[in-house]
């Protein structure tokens, strides 16, 4: 069987200005589209927020993730989470927002933001495929008390479509760390999602501001076409 062979580079339509998109040498990388983030009845509904916000990424990334498989390109995923024992959770992180339910705590899938309970894993429509790494992250940053950069590196991977949630959270932080890194990041704006419609605004501002400072933004239509 011969080697499935790379899409050529090209360029992406994107704000500030076109990302030139080397397929060989990106990945892209899902962050945590977790059952608790983003399935009705899970922490994050609990704590008030509107799931639907962050559900209509999920077509979006699917239609992405499966092009991406079928051209033979790199596919990670993070989850946020703690071991079982909460040795990796900071106090601060624990006792963050004074709710009266935090992480560890029984929640509506399990205890809340650990590692092998139900609300911790990734939703059924974007689940990892055998092969696919897996990024356990105790943090924001996908980067940050992971093997990451590593992993990256081992790959030869330069540029990073990063997509998931939330888009001032999780994507924003990784973006940064991203970019402190030397990888270029080229962000979907179709595939992230926030709770509040005016986080997701600024969030994307903020990556592709002062010439792109952080990064790029696009939509999922753009890169289909670039590794169709």
């Amino acid at each position: 069987m011969l080697a499935k062979t790379s899409p050529k580079p090209t360029d992406v339509p994107a704000e500030p200005y076109a990302f030139e998109l080397k397929p060989a040498e990106c990945g892209l990388l899902i962050i945590d589209m977790q059952r608790d983030f983003l399935e009705p009845g899970g922490f994050g509904e609990m704590l008030g927020n509107d799931v639907s916000q962050l559900r209509r990424t999920i077509e979006p990334n699917r239609r992405l993730l499966a092009a991406w498989r079928a051209a033979g390109l790199l596919v990670m995923h993070t989850r946020e989470g703690h071991r079982p024992d909460l040795s990796d959770l900071p106090p601060s992180k624990k006792i963050r927002g004074r709710s009266a339910t935090s992480i560890g705590d029984k929640g509506p899938m399990g205890r809340i933001l650990v590692r092998g309970e139900a609300g911790h894993d990734i939703i059924p429509e974007l689940y990892p495929a055998p092969g696919e790494p897996v990024i356990d992250k105790p943090g924001k940053g996908a980067f940050h008390a992971t093997d990451l950069h590593s992993i990256l590196q081992h790959r030869g991977i330069t540029q990073l479509v990063v997509t998931g949630v939330t888009t001032e959270v999780c994507v924003n932080t990784t973006v940064r760390e991203a970019n402190d890194r030397g990888y270029d990041c080229l962000v979907p704006e179709d595939c992230v999602g926030s709770y509040f419609p005016e986080f997701q605004e600024m969030g994307l501002k903020m990556i592709k501001a002062q010439g792109g400072i952080f990064g790029w933004v696009t939509t999922s239509s753009e890169i289909l076409k670039a590794i169709g």
